[in-house]
C-alpha cells in the first residue's frame, strides 16, 4: 500500500510528525509533500510541483488515493492536480481550517488563481472522502476561526434561522472555545457539533442537486458577488471569509434597500457579523469595484445578475432585476454608517 500525502507546510510543521506516525505504524510507504499553500501561491506552479512528485513517487490511479490535509487553498491545489494525474486520480479532503471545514470540503470544486483572478483555472472532481476532525482548529489562530465562521453565516442567512439564532447566542463562545466540545456536554447537542452540522447540511443541500454547476442560481454564491474581486485586489490582506463577510454585509444593505429586510433585521445581521468579529466595510471596496465586479457577473452568467439575497432571516431568493439605482443608494448608506467606524483588519 502506497499514500501520497500534500499537506500545508504549516500543518505539517504542527502535525507532520503525527501523520507520518500513523502512516509508518501501518506499514504503508508514503511520501509527504509540504508546500506553501496560500492564496498568492494558488497557481499552476504548485500543481505541477504535486505532479511532478506525484509521478516520481508512483502511485495506482485506481486504488491509491493522493491526501490532502490543509486548508482550503492546499485542498483545491491537491484536488485539480488529482484531476489532471492520469485524467483522474481520487483523492481525500482532510481539512485543517473552519473554512476548509464547512466550505472547501464540500462538493466538487477545485482551482487555482489565474491572470489576476480567483480560481480562474480548475475542474470538478469530488473527493472520495472527506475526513472530519475538530481537533485541528486547536491551533488555528483565532482570526482564521472568525474566518470560517463567515461561511457558516452565509449559510445560516441563507437557508437556516436556527443557524443564525446558534450564531447569534454562541457564537462568540465559539469563537473563544475554537469549536472544541465543552465536556461534559453531549456531542450531538453541544454548539459546535450543532453549528458545524447544520452548516454542513445546508451547504450539501445545495451542492448536491447541483454537483456541475448546470443550473447557475446558487444560493451559495452569496458573499461571493463582489468579494472575489476585492480579495485578490488587496492581497494577502484579507482573508477569504472576511471578503465574503464584507460583500454579505454590502448585500444585506442592498436587500433592505430593496425592502426584503426590515431595518431591524439588517441590525441583527451587522450585529452578528461584529460579534463574530468579521469585517462589514473596506475602503477598497468602492463603488467602482462594485459596479466592476456586477458586470462580470453578467457576462459569466448568462446574461443575468443572478443576485441571491436574504429576503428574512434564514431565508433568500435569486434576483436578476436590481436596479443601479438600488445599488448605489445602497452603497452610499453602506459607507455612511461604516466607513468612519471599521477599521480594515490587522
Amino acid at each position: 500500500m502506497k499514500r501520497f500525502i500534500v499537506i500545508d507546510e504549516t500543518v505539517n510543521d504542527l502535525y507532520g510528525s503525527q501523520v507520518a506516525a500513523y502512516f509508518k505504524a501501518r506499514g504503508v510507504k508514503y511520501k509527504i509533500l509540504h508546500l506553501p499553500t496560500t492564496e498568492e501561491n494558488k497557481s499552476m506552479t504548485l500543481v505541477t510541483s504535486i505532479l511532478e512528485e506525484v509521478h516520481k513517487f508512483g502511485i495506482d490511479r485506481r486504488t491509491e488515493p493522493i491526501i490532502a490535509i490543509g486548508g482550503g487553498v492546499c485542498l483545491d491545489i491537491a484536488g485539480l492536480a488529482a484531476s489532471l494525474y492520469r485524467r483522474r486520480t481520487p483523492y481525500i479532503r482532510v481539512p485543517t481550517t473552519l473554512l476548509a471545514y464547512i466550505d472547501a470540503s464540500v462538493g466538487a470544486k477545485t482551482g487555482v488563481n489565474f491572470a489576476n483572478c480567483k480560481n480562474k483555472l480548475g475542474s470538478y472532481i469530488p473527493p472520495v472522502a472527506t475526513f472530519l476532525d475538530r481537533t485541528f482548529l486547536c491551533t488555528l489562530p483565532r482570526r482564521h476561526i472568525s474566518n470560517g465562521m463567515a461561511e457558516m453565516l452565509k449559510m445560516a442567512l441563507m437557508k437556516h434561522k436556527g443557524l443564525f439564532e446558534l450564531l447569534q447566542k454562541e457564537g462568540r463562545s465559539l469563537l473563544d472555545s475554537r469549536f472544541q466540545l465543552r465536556i461534559p456536554e453531549n456531542v450531538h447537542t453541544d454548539a459546535a457539533s450543532v453549528s458545524t452540522r447544520l452548516a454542513i447540511e445546508t451547504m450539501l443541500e445545495e451542492l448536491a442537486p447541483n454537483l456541475w454547476e448546470d443550473d447557475l442560481d446558487r444560493l451559495v454564491d452569496f458573499g461571493h458577488i463582489i468579494s472575489p474581486e476585492l480579495e485578490m485586489k488587496i492581497l494577502p490582506e484579507l482573508l477569504h471569509g472576511e471578503a465574503v463577510n464584507i460583500d454579505m454585509a454590502f448585500m444585506v444593505y442592498v436587500a433592505h434597500e430593496r425592502g426584503f429586510l426590515t431595518e431591524e433585521e439588517k441590525r441583527l445581521i451587522i450585529v452578528c457579523m461584529q460579534s463574530l468579529e468579521l469585517p462589514v466595510w473596506h475602503s477598497d471596496c468602492t463603488l467602482d469595484l462594485v459596479q466592476r465586479s456586477l458586470t462580470e457577473r453578467l457576462k459569466h452568467s448568462g446574461g443575468l445578475l443572478r443576485m441571491p439575497l436574504p429576503i428574512a432571516l434564514g431565508k433568500a431568493r435569486i434576483f436578476n432585476d436590481i436596479e443601479d439605482s438600488i445599488v448605489c443608494q445602497a452603497f452610499k448608506k453602506w459607507c455612511d454608517e461604516h466607513c468612519e467606524t471599521t477599521m480594515k483588519p490587522q
